[in-house]
């Protein structure tokens, strides 16, 4: 597996993320420890070094579990997890992106964790009852007292990241390095706003559920699940298992994995894109593993952008469709360098 930096920051980063949502049994449908204990030392073996938990990962035992399989291999790795999300209901000040609740939350997930700081903490999600600056301060100064090394930001609208990171740019703050969101082939509308963000900022992103939940892995268009699955085929669009079916002949011609495919677009796409994937089985990962030696056609690539093409909308549309209006004939023959897509 390869290395990258994570956006502007000097951190090396492997192409893939392991995600560990599935890392316990206490929310009904993630793996036991032994198979954690797999999943774990097959990544670390393909050279992947970002583990990816989050406070709230089936109620803290993803943490748990986390910290003891590093054990004394913990600065070999890159330590991710998030905040935000409340860990006891009853109480209003245990979630949010407040000062109290990030001193809560990073105190806690380092127990858990078994360490003494955090490689990267994300922030989970936008909270708007917090004022940005609030945030970007409490989340500086737990850099400064060196609990945390980089801080990045999970779903949350480009505008808040944007003024967020020139906020810490103006004051001297740590600004994100990463953004965190979900990307697929069925689920590309952060192609909108948040890459070309991402892209202008030089941020690394981390792409969350890239296989759909399992749809282009093949499960609905190669088989009918007789198992439990988080997503039935009823939940499906028209759409959705056209662009599924996609990715299988694409698969079928190349004699790889439907999930191989899917993987190998997002890292095509761009080159600081970094899927996150999960598993509760070991063949699971060890299939979107094989991924990172993947470099799909252009062909391919061409075919599948085709297959799940979506409309930017206004203004990105509008913008491109005004070009001859705007600069005249001669704007056909100017090439906007480093300037992002047009």
């Amino acid at each position: 597996m390869r290395y990258r930096t994570l956006g502007q920051s000097g951190l090396r980063v492997s192409e893939l993320i392991l995600g560990t949502m599935t890392f316990g049994e206490d929310w009904g449908w993630g793996a036991p420890v032994e198979e954690c204990r797999k999943l774990f030392s097959a990544y670390a073996e393909a050279g992947g070094n970002v583990i990816d938990t989050a406070n709230k990962y089936t109620e803290g035992a993803s943490e748990r579990i986390v910290g003891d399989l590093l054990g004394a291999d913990r600065d070999r790795f890159v330590v991710a997890t998030k905040y935000t999300l409340s860990n006891d209901g009853a109480d209003p000040n245990a979630s949010g992106n407040h000062r109290k609740s990030l001193v809560r939350s990073v105190e806690q997930s380092l127990k858990r964790l078994r360490t003494d700081y955090l490689d990267l903490l994300w922030v989970h999600i936008w909270d708007r009852g917090t004022p940005i600056e609030e945030m970007m301060r409490a989340l500086d100064d737990m850099v400064r007292a060196g609990k945390v090394l980089y801080v990045g930001m999970s779903d949350t609208p480009a505008w808040v990241v944007s003024r967020a990171n020139t906020i810490a740019e103006l004051r001297g703050w740590s600004p994100f390095v990463g953004l965190q969101l979900p990307y697929s082939l069925l689920e590309r509308e952060a192609e909108r706003e948040l890459l070309p963000m991402a892209d202008e900022l030089g941020l690394g992103v981390a792409a969350w559920s890239p296989l759909a939940r399992g749809v282009l892995s093949g499960k609905f268009t190669r088989s009918d699940p007789t198992t439990h699955t988080r997503v039935s085929k009823d939940d499906l669009s028209e759409r959705d298992l056209r662009i599924a079916r996609e990715v299988d002949v694409v698969a079928d011609e190349l004699g790889v994995s439907s999930s191989q495919v899917a993987l190998a677009w997002l890292m095509a796409s761009r080159a600081h894109v970094h899927p996150v994937v999960g598993a509760r089985r070991l063949e699971q990962l060890m299939d979107n593993l094989a991924a990172a030696e993947l470099e799909l056609p252009d062909e391919s690539v061409r075919r599948l952008d085709e297959a799940s093409a979506i409309q930017l909308g206004f203004p990105s549309d509008f913008i491109s469709s005004m070009r001859d209006f705007v600069y005249g004939p001669v704007g056909q023959r100017v090439d906007f360098l480093g300037r992002g897509r047009a």
